[in-house]
């Protein structure tokens, strides 16, 4: 099989160029998503667009892997339209979608180095979502949480230390006791052991304790 054209789609935006083959088959894809193997400078090489020049399984299996990345892609645009999301979120959602592990994982790298996926701002929106709740967690808790949702310990103490100012903190603390009913009753030094272990700061507790 050759390919017979290659040209720009209508008026996309997002660069996707129409390929044609010889059995009439087409394909809508983004070069981002084709091996270097393939391409010259960013661009399809030239040779490859070869009068009878015959692709082989590879190529073929290339320009086949770009197509279904570039749908892949825009399904994922359309859910980070919708809501932020994370690296590890946003796999399983594509993989619901019948994406296989490959296609899946080249689409989140890809939308990682353009910086329309970013595991510390999913982070920290999700905390703020956390602090509006009327029993809302410790930062021990936000940051164990945060790790089930596939955000590393990284990312999420650096959220954490950026949504939890020191006012914040205070507030979040005021709150955490007042709901936390394995609290009550405490004396002042094992109330002050569990909370430093639920992670709130030092400048924190001294603050509510002195206070």
């Amino acid at each position: 099989m050759t390919l017979i054209s290659l040209k720009a789609e209508g008026l996309r935006t997002d660069g996707a160029v129409k390929v044609e083959f010889s059995d009439n088959s087409t394909l809508l894809l983004s070069t981002d998503y084709l091996p270097e193997t393939i391409l010259s400078d960013g661009e399809i090489d030239p040779g490859i667009l070869e009068t009878n020049r015959e692709l082989s399984s590879q190529e073929e299996d290339a320009f086949r892997f770009a197509a279904v990345c570039y749908r892949a892609e825009r399904a994922a645009l359309r859910l980070i339209a919708r809501a932020e999301q994370n690296s590890l979120g946003l796999t399983v959602k594509l993989e619901r979608r019948k994406f296989d592990t490959a296609v899946t994982k080249a689409v989140v790298s890809r939308l990682l180095d353009q910086n329309l996926l970013d595991n510390e701002r999913f982070a920290e929106r999700w905390i703020r979502s956390r602090l509006a709740l009327m029993k809302p967690p410790s930062p021990q808790g936000l940051l164990v949480a945060l790790g089930k949702r596939g955000i590393d310990r990284k990312s999420s103490l650096k959220a954490i230390d950026k949504v939890l100012d020191p006012q914040t903190e205070y507030e979040l603390l005021l709150k955490y006791i007042k709901k936390a009913k394995f609290l009550q009753g405490k004396r002042i030094f094992s109330l002050r052991a569990q909370l430093k272990r639920e992670g709130f700061s030092s400048t924190v507790l001294d603050r509510y304790f002195d206070t």
